[in-house]
């Protein structure tokens, strides 16, 4: 038997950008591949030490501290100089792979293994299928995750005993893993420790009668529910800043998403009918990867040629230059894995060109300087 249900998907890298353009264009100051190296607390604010891009430290002041580090966050508590044990943390790691599409349809399937466990089979960047995930108890340093060879096996082994066709280690044509920073509930089940966000918020020693600057520290939490821990967060902060505003993000779209009546197919129709020049597949992805921000790339555009030149296969230069004006974009990964999926189809020699295509913009840049 089998039953259906509807889902949301999102690309998760998309996620966080457009929520850094949002905040900037709300007023604050967005510093990627930017490292906190110290934290130093004061009665009424907190100084922090900024290792930039270019290896430059800056000291910067705030009146309070989010420590939204994910695997780091007891890492930054124990940085912080707080004097107390960081709450416990659980590291379990998701792995994914990524092979030809194995349906020709757009429903996603859920497969039920024997341990107890599901599997998802989704249709992913219209040629391929997305598989995954899996739960394990993760020790190292989270930046290094990695697939491993019998999480690639356990994840062929149980959807082919579902497929009519069975797939092999040669059709991974990708994989990817993440950590999950996971608030420690003691359950001895990686798959079944809470998914829920605990809080931690930290406003000095209890003999001050006054407390000092807060550090808000954030433990767990998921994907599908980051705004209301963000709508929470504040909730905390607020009154420890004196700050009365309401939550305002429910309703709230992001850069792109400003659509008439909220209906994406009617933006793609008309979208396409005013740059009824461009390839369908091209247009179709910018619109889905941009949304209203699309016009930002094309502009006044009548034709391919005026988009620039073609860097790489379906990727204009005039795609580039927003990604690095409006997405803080400054290398071949960032525009291939970060910022789209389109590493999947590259070759060796097209990243190279991506590659250079940034070197020249740096030249350029330091010239003009």
């Amino acid at each position: 038997g089998g039953f259906s249900y509807s889902d949301c998907w999102v690309d998760d890298a998309r996620l966080v950008v457009l929520n850094a353009q949002d905040a900037q264009a709300r007023g604050a100051d967005i510093r990627t591949r930017t490292k906190c190296a110290s934290l130093a607390r004061h009665h009424d604010h907190w100084t922090a030490d900024l290792i930039g891009p270019d290896g430059q430290t800056q000291s910067v002041r705030a009146r309070a501290v989010v420590n939204a580090a994910g695997p780091w966050v007891t890492e930054m508590v124990e940085n912080a100089g707080l004097g107390k044990k960081a709450a416990g943390l659980r590291l379990v790691k998701g792995s994914h792979i990524v092979v030809p599409r194995i349906h020709d349809h757009d429903h996603c399937y859920i497969f039920q293994n024997t341990d107890g466990r599901i599997a998802f089979a989704i249709p992913y960047q219209g040629d391929y299928t997305l598989i995954g995930t899996t739960d394990i108890p993760y020790e190292g340093d989270p930046a290094q995750v990695k697939i491993s060879d019998q999480e690639i096996d356990y994840l062929l082994d149980l959807v082919n005993g579902y497929l009519a066709k069975p797939l092999s280690r040669k059709d991974v044509v990708w994989d990817y893993s993440g950590v999950r920073p996971l608030y420690d509930d003691k359950n001895a089940n990686a798959s079944a420790v809470t998914r829920d966000y605990v809080f931690d918020l930290d406003t000095g020693d209890a003999g001050d009668r006054d407390g000092a600057a807060p550090i808000l520290s954030i433990y767990g939490g998921k994907i599908t529910t980051y705004r209301k821990l963000a709508e929470h967060a504040m909730q905390k902060l607020a009154p420890v800043l004196g700050n009365t505003a309401r939550d305002w993000t429910a309703n709230a779209v992001l850069p792109g998403g400003d659509m008439p009546d909220g209906d994406f197919d009617a933006f793609l129709a008309k979208t396409k009918a005013t740059y009824d020049w461009l390839p369908e597949a091209l247009l179709c992805r910018l619109v889905r990867s941009y949304g209203t921000a699309i016009t930002e790339i094309l502009g006044t555009a009548a034709s391919c040629a005026e988009l620039g030149a073609e860097v790489a296969p379906n990727l204009y230069e005039a795609e580039l230059h927003y990604l690095m004006a409006s997405e803080w974009a400054c290398s071949a990964d960032d525009v291939l894995w970060r910022r789209t999926k389109l590493g999947l189809g590259m070759q060796p020699d097209q990243v190279d060109a991506i590659e250079k295509w940034f070197a020249a913009q740096t030249r350029l840049d330091r010239a003009a300087q």
